[in-house]
């Protein structure tokens, strides 16, 4: 009996030491891990955590982030890949383990290049999000002092004193129950983007922000420490892949599955020039209508315009000769000389094809880099229209292409919400006359396809002399698939790509 005791205290303390390791299901991930672990482990949890990312990325195209349907599909999402998601779960250290050691090798992988690293921290924000939304209240305090967030939560006191101040510069406590909800002091400087909103009650060089609205400082925080982290990571990079057994690994994970980059054109050639007016009302997305009307307008593009709507052109299949024959055209139009559009304007176009220069054969921009980066100026066209527009002259826009009011309305409430990608989607299903358009989008180049799918029937787009437009009817298609199925058929085509990695790499233990 005495020995039986002595057994169960130190498989207690042993418990006790692991679970200290990882004291909450969430973190910062600011200490690497230290322990050995196999190769065909290192494989197997990279390939889990990104299957996780593309869910968390694809469940925030598809519905709107935070609501109880999103948080449902994601946590089953978690549950299915043995990761951690909740505080008080029994048997929590393998899950928060594998969490751990899983995100400091997509590092790795996703430290490469700029639009690496911006794929990979939008979707680890948006798990962290997550799972701070469903932290109990009693376990903040500690994870924030873990992470070394200094926010203390002030007083019933404190809080009492200055309830009127801070209900009056906090509007999302609007209908919460002001006694439940805690309130945080927290320097200024970092408190900025509520500052700038006008959404935070300052005092004494003190922002006192409510639970609702820390997560987003707290994602600030997680966003410029994870950018440091990959940067010094990039530097580093040099030795890891001097290691023969993990490069082809790494390389592989940071090409396969940020999505399609939409460079093969197996449509190359199939597009004439007479069809792009027709094919820009009928299939191009929001961001690339409007480039091309302001083309056809204006007989110019501003440099980002070009390069954002060239690319694409390129992306549904237009040719090189195409692509001059196109842009050469549209200029003189504009009292361009031709001569000067050959010295000036076609070099840029042999460079995006990869015919100049470095011999760089450039890819269409994804949805996440339009709206991340180059923001329009004046005298611009490029961008996203639901991220860049003003409201009201978004509104004129779904107007002009006629959206109806209950739509435009529930577009701009999602563009209100910053929901730009599910306000597009939307945009199709409304154009498309479809109730679910059963994909999750994240490339303009895929809305032009999906959208060409539908309303040929899945056929190849021919190549023809475009008619004079007629009224379009709207396909008779039922709702195609809802967003689970999407997100399961997107879990199959991984299964089945990475069914071939044990034949890819040899690894050993």
């Amino acid at each position: 009996m005495e020995f039986s005791g002595r057994l169960r205290k130190k498989l207690r303390l042993a418990c006790d030491q692991k679970n200290a390791c990882y004291p909450h299901s969430l973190q910062f991930y600011l200490q690497p891990p230290s322990e050995n672990i196999s190769l065909i482990e290192f494989e197997n949890l990279a390939i889990d955590r990104v299957k996780l990312l593309k869910a968390v990325e694809n469940l925030g195209v598809s519905y709107v982030k935070g609501t109880e349907q999103y948080q449902n599909k994601l946590e089953a999402e978690i549950r299915k890949l043995k990761f951690s998601y909740r505080e008080n779960l029994e048997d929590e250290y393998e899950p928060r383990r594998r969490d751990h050691i899983s995100h400091f090798i997509l590092r790795l992988a996703y430290c490469q290049s700029e639009d690496l690293r911006r794929w990979f921290i939008q979707q680890e924000m948006d798990l962290l999000r997550f799972r701070f939304n469903i932290l109990p209240k009693d376990k903040i305090q500690n994870f924030l002092k873990d992470s070394h967030l200094h926010f203390e939560a002030i007083s019933d006191e404190e809080k009492t004193l200055r309830e009127q101040e801070i209900i009056a510069s906090s509007p999302s406590l609007n209908g919460v129950k002001w006694e439940s909800e805690s309130v945080y002091k927290i320097p200024f400087a970092d408190a900025l983007d509520l500052f700038r909103g006008r959404r935070v009650y300052l005092e004494d060089g003190f922002a006192y922000v409510p639970l609702k609205d820390i997560v987003a400082i707290i994602l600030n925080e997680f966003r410029a420490n994870l950018s440091k982290a990959l940067a010094l990571t990039a530097r580093s990079l040099p030795t890891v892949q001097s290691d023969e057994r993990l490069q082809p690994l790494l390389n592989h994970l940071s090409h396969s599955y940020t999505g399609q980059d939409y460079s093969t054109q197996r449509n190359a050639g199939k597009i004439s020039l007479d069809q792009i007016d027709s094919l820009s009302t009928k299939s191009f997305p929001p961001c690339m209508r409007q480039l091309h009307k302001a083309l056809r307008d204006n007989h110019h593009l501003r440099h980002g315009g070009r390069m954002q709507y060239g690319l694409f052109l390129k992306g549904i299949g237009l040719t090189l000769e195409q692509a001059l024959q196109f842009w050469k055209q549209e200029f003189i139009k504009g009292k361009m000389d031709p001569d000067k559009f050959d010295k000036g304007y076609s070099y840029n176009i042999r460079h995006s094809f990869g015919k100049e220069g470095k011999r760089t054969d450039y890819t269409p921009f994804s949805c996440m880099k339009i709206i991340l980066t180059n923001p329009p100026s004046q005298g611009d066209y490029h961008g996203c229209p639901f991220r860049h527009s003003d409201p009201e002259l978004l509104k004129q826009k779904l107007q002009a292409f006629k959206i109806s009011p209950t739509g435009i309305s529930q577009i701009l409430d999602l563009v209100k919400g910053t929901h730009y990608q599910v306000a597009c989607q939307k945009y199709f299903e409304m154009t498309h006359n479809v109730d679910d358009c059963g994909f999750s989008l994240n490339h303009p180049n895929q809305f032009f396809l999906e959208s060409q799918r539908l309303l040929t029937g899945g056929k190849d787009i021919k190549k023809e002399s475009s008619q004079p437009e007629t009224p379009q009817p709207k396909p008779s298609v039922q709702k195609t698939r809802d967003a689970a199925s999407a997100l399961a058929s997107l879990n199959s085509s991984l299964e089945t790509e990475l069914e071939g990695l044990e034949d890819y790499f040899t690894l050993e233990d």
